[in-house]
């Protein structure tokens, strides 16, 4: 039988304080920081996470589009950090 490791070193810790922090706060509008994703396609080669679609877009763009894709999926969402993503979003 293989040894199998519990908890991995290497994976990101989610923390919303302090300097190496990788989420916002729910004040902030919850999220990934740019820290938080890069260091998550960091882990995961191949990755295609981006950040959050948050300033004025050019209607068609695909900035426009990766935020109505966002909105549409995230509709049900009722709890604090997702309504906080949500206003983030400016869905």
């Amino acid at each position: 039988m293989a040894y199998t490791q519990k908890c991995n070193p290497f994976k990101m810790r989610k923390t919303t304080k302090g300097a190496g922090r990788t989420f916002r706060s729910t004040e902030e509008g919850a999220g990934m920081t740019s820290k938080g994703v890069s260091q998550y396609k960091k882990e995961n080669p191949g990755s295609k996470l981006q950040t959050a679609v948050t300033g004025k877009v050019k209607a068609g763009s695909k900035a426009a589009g990766r935020r109505k894709s966002f909105c549409a999926r995230s509709k049900g969402w009722t709890g604090e950090r997702g309504k906080a993503a949500r206003a983030r979003w400016k869905c």
